[in-house]
This record gives structure tokens, C-alpha cells and sequence, in this order.
């Protein structure tokens, strides 16, 4: 399987906030073999059918819908998956280069090991200034 994955940023009017998601897609990428690109919800560039564009030519077949968001709420339970025309089970189909490729949505981030450790990590930095 050739997977994609569109990391869904919020967007906003601050430039380093698409810089910030624009480096984690980055470190995404390095993950893993997959095709990775950026989208915004509001405020920035590509938007999310933009975003979803952006993987013509690069011969993807399922594209995982990423939202760095922390918790649900408003935009990832009700903006994004309208905008990504998601079913009730989190999942579309669209078009690229011709031909149908699916799109499954994840989860935020939620609860988890390694964002408390993160969590931590910036106290300690913060107490320590």
C-alpha cells in the first residue's frame, strides 16, 4: 500500500504556526515510508482540498488525515470531517490523478505517554530560566 499522510494544521495569522506544523509534518515523514504534505483548516495555505491535491502524482492510494490537535472538539469532530466529506465511520473517497483513493481520518493526539513527557520537559525549562 502507498500511504499518505496530510497532517491538518489549525492555521492561523501567526507565521510560525504553519512553520511549527510545516517541521512536524517534516519529522513525520522521517518517521516512515510514507508521502507526507501540510493542510490548513482556516487562515493558511494549502487548505485542505488543496492539501489533498497536493498528493497528485505521487501514486498514494490511502491518505491518513492528521489532525495535531490535542483534544476533540469543534474542528475535528464537525469542520474537518465535513470538509473531508468523512462517513460515519471516519473514512471518504476522493480522486487523484484519476483514480479513487481512500481517506482515513485519525484521531487527535489525545492522552498520551509522550506528550506528558513533553509536558514535563517544558516545566523543567521553564524553571529553569
Amino acid at each position: 500500500m502507498n500511504t499518505g499522510i496530510l497532517v491538518l494544521g489549525h492555521g492561523s495569522t501567526l507565521p510560525y504556526n504553519k512553520e511549527l506544523v510545516e517541521t512536524l509534518s517534516g519529522m513525520i515523514a522521517d518517521q516512515g515510508d510514507v508521502v507526507v504534505r501540510t493542510a490548513f483548516l482556516n487562515m493558511d495555505e494549502p487548505t485542505l482540498k488543496q492539501g489533498l491535491e497536493s498528493f497528485a502524482g505521487t501514486g498514494v492510494d490511502t491518505i491518513v488525515a492528521l489532525p495535531i490537535f490535542l483534544a476533540h472538539g469543534v474542528h475535528t469532530l464537525e469542520d474537518i470531517p465535513q470538509e473531508l466529506e468523512l462517513n460515519e465511520d471516519k473514512r471518504a473517497v476522493t480522486e487523484i490523478d484519476g483514480k479513487s483513493v481512500d481517506i482515513v481520518y485519525a484521531d487527535p493526539l489525545g492522552a498520551d505517554a509522550c506528550i506528558a513527557e513533553l509536558a514535563y520537559k517544558r516545566a523543567e525549562e521553564a524553571l529553569s530560566r
